[in-house]
């Protein structure tokens, strides 16, 4: 097991399979695992790439499926950012968080949220409380005002919207106790 992967053996055959960075392997040395994986064929090499969940797997191939976005940059994307943070990144327009990916310029992350858009599973979201990731809900809602202020000190939208998320009943607290709860979030 290395940082970036690991080396699998199955049936006397090892495959070194490239993983996101910082996630933990889903087992031990000598454990029997499962790993969703991706292999990706050039002319000069054959690569696999690995993933914890199917939802990794679906996000990445959705990833190298943006033009210029190849295997590598996709798998930063993906240590970087949970499949959770990107939708949140892309459906709030935050090309500042995805910019944060190694190899990833501001301009490669405008152009992944544009194609990503109508690609990307918002499911989750639609269940959930409503929330402001378009910056369209009225002044006086808390939600709203809060997320707007956090941008302001400085933080992206997707972390605004984020710290927020993890406050039980946001809707319910004033801005000014919303700001403060969703500042804990951030620490």
């Amino acid at each position: 097991m290395t940082p970036g992967g690991a080396v699998v053996e199955n049936n006397g055959i090892g495959y070194d399979i490239m993983m996101p960075a910082g996630q933990e392997f889903p087992g031990g040395i000598g454990q029997e695992v499962r790993i969703y994986t991706h292999m990706h064929v050039r002319e000069d090499d054959i690569s696999l790439f690995g993933f914890r969940t199917k939802e990794e797997l679906e996000a990445f191939e959705l990833l190298i499926g943006v033009s210029g976005i190849g295997p590598k940059v996709g798998l930063s994307v993906l240590s970087t950012l949970s499949v959770y943070e990107l939708k949140i990144a892309v459906m709030s327009d935050d090309s500042k968080t995805i910019s944060k990916t190694p190899g990833l310029g501001p301009k490669g992350a405008k152009k992944l949220i544009l194609e990503l858009r109508d690609k990307l599973d918002f499911e989750e979201f639609e269940q959930a409380e409503p929330m402001d990731f378009a910056g369209d809900l009225p002044a006086e809602d808390s939600v709203a005002v809060t997320a707007q202020g956090l941008v302001s000190l400085g933080y992206s939208r997707s972390e605004a919207m984020m710290a927020i998320k993890k406050v039980e009943n946001a809707a319910e607290y004033s801005p000014e106790q919303l700001l403060k709860k969703a500042l804990t979030k951030l620490i």
